[in-house]
Parts: C-alpha cells; structure tokens; sequence
C-alpha cells in the first residue's frame, strides 16, 4: 500500500510538472503535437447525414466538482452510419485558451487516442476524464475539450468529424453533476 501512494505520488508530480510545462509551452510545441496525432484520413468525404446530425456532439460533462478535484471530463455523441460492420471511435483532446496567443492550444498529454466506442448500427457515447495538477499558486486555466468521430470499415477509414465541446448536451452517464453540460472549465 506504501508503494502504492508512492508510485501515485510521483506520478501526480510528473503529472503537475506536465501540466505547468504544457501551459508555458511554445507555439511550435503545441503545432508538433496537433500534427503528430491528425488522422491521415481527415480528408475523407463526410456524408451530410452525419455531419449535420444531432448526435454529433462535444461537451464538458465533468468540471473540477468536490469529489473529483482538477479533473475534466469530456463526453461526446456520434451516429451511426447503420452499417452494423462499421465500427465507431472516438478521440478526447482537451485544450487551453492561450490568452497571449488568443487562441486554443492542445494541452500535453491530454490526448486519448482514438478508442472504439462499439458498432456503428446506432448512435454511441463515450467518454474520458483528465486529472489534472495545475501549478501551485498559479493563475487559474480556461479549458474545453475537443471529439475527433471516425467511422471505419475494418482499416479503412470511411469518415472523420470533430467538434469542440459546447453546453447543452445530454449525457447518458458519467455526468457530475448529473446533466452537467458546458462548453468550457475553469480550473486552477
């Protein structure tokens, strides 16, 4: 149990010195990491019943509530495309207003990867909740949060969307509050 505490000590202190170096990182960094994780198929031809559908959606459903101190929880809403052979995934980014640069930059480390999210017959949510260490004494951060949706048919990729988070969305668990929905978070 000792090591235990240990081990996730040291990790919120790597994790704390992530989160202070990301938010002072350059301009270039943040562009390094964007590019590194651009799905390839980006470019795909996106059929308008899913791009204009109304479970295509981003939100914050998880912000820095008493039991879950310096945390962000992002959810998104995709639909399917009714092909029971395509999967769906999803990717979780959040990302911090630079007030210098006035712009959203990628935080470091707060990237999920695209994760399965199951069938694409019907529509899907998924989630992920970050842990964040902000800086001690520090200014507090503007964050939001950012779902790349992709449709795929075994390796091909058949479509890619993303929509930054907005308020006013209904999650189907994991909320915190429940029917927590906003389109920014504060923390710090």
């Amino acid at each position: 149990m000792a090591t235990d505490r240990r081990v996730l000590a040291a990790g919120r202190v790597a994790l704390a010195t992530v989160l202070a170096v990301a938010l002072a990182a350059a301009e270039p960094a943040a562009h390094a990491l964007a590019a590194a994780h651009r799905a390839p198929a980006a470019r795909a031809q996106v059929p308008a019943s899913l791009r204009t559908s109304s479970e295509l959606w981003a939100t914050i459903d998880i912000c820095n509530p008493p039991r879950e101190r310096d945390t962000i929880g992002v959810r998104g809403s995709m639909p399917g495309d009714g092909h029971a052979r395509d999967e769906m995934f999803m990717r979780f980014r959040v990302q911090y207003m630079d007030q210098r640069l006035a712009r959203w930059v990628d935080l470091a480390h707060a990237d999920s990867g695209f994760l399965p999210v199951g069938s694409s017959r019907t529509a899907r949510q998924g989630g992920r909740s970050f842990v964040l260490y902000p800086p001690t004494g520090g200014a507090a951060f503007v964050l939001r949060g950012v779902v790349s949706f992709q449709w795929r048919r075994g390796a091909a990729v058949l479509a890619t969307l993303s929509r930054p988070t907005k308020a006013g969305h209904q999650s189907v668990a994991g909320a915190d509050p429940p029917n927590y929905s906003a389109a920014t978070c504060r923390i710090g």
